[in-house]
């Protein structure tokens, strides 16, 4: 079975996989463009997700190694993504990060993710914005009546999707904002 999802969010990606787990199905692939691959199963399994940034092989065998000796299954993701998925069947022994410091560097990797891909996609939208702004049919605003109505009309799924880049940087600034949040509460206790 395939299906297809996109996230902003890493945590409700992970919670989302699980769902998919409690329903009886596995994940087996996912894609770059966010096609997930599932195989049916009677066995109860969990996944959780990590974020790394882009390691040379030699230390992602490492990486990989450690999570394999507790049982964990690797699961292929998007490469560039920097998104670690890691599976197993549930035991009990179900968290991938065992102490408060593990769990902060976890958070603390996944703020650096998410105002990397803030910070980007607000470049885009000053390299869109700064010449032309939303509509780019010329003369639209000085148009009259039928005219106007219809060049409006006409432009503004073009404008809506110019503007996705300014929407993106919302969402990432409200993922960085709510991992923040968990961070510093973490960081209190």
């Amino acid at each position: 079975m395939k299906k297809f999802k996109m996230f902003f969010d890493i945590e409700k990606e992970e919670q989302w996989l699980n769902e998919q787990l409690q329903k009886g199905y596995r994940c087996t692939n996912i894609s770059g463009l966010g096609i997930y691959t599932f195989e049916k199963t009677d066995k109860r399994y969990v996944i959780r997700l990590d974020y790394q940034d882009i390691l040379p092989k030699k230390k992602f065998k490492d990486y990989k190694g450690i999570y394999e000796d507790f049982g964990w299954i690797y699961i292929n993701g998007p490469w560039l993504s920097g998104i670690r998925y890691w599976q197993k069947e549930d035991d009990g022994q179900n968290e991938i990060f065992s102490d408060r410091q593990s769990k902060s560097n976890y958070y603390k990797r996944l703020m650096n993710y998410s105002s990397g891909l803030g910070f980007m996609c607000l470049f885009f939208s000053y390299i869109i914005y700064k010449d032309s702004g939303l509509y780019l049919t010329e003369g639209l605003w000085s148009m009259k009546g039928e005219w106007f109505w219809k060049a409006f009309l006409f432009e503004t799924p073009f404008a809506l999707l110019r503007s996705l880049p300014a929407l993106m940087v919302v969402l990432f600034a409200a993922s960085f904002y709510k991992v923040y949040r968990k961070y510093s509460m973490l960081m209190e206790k």
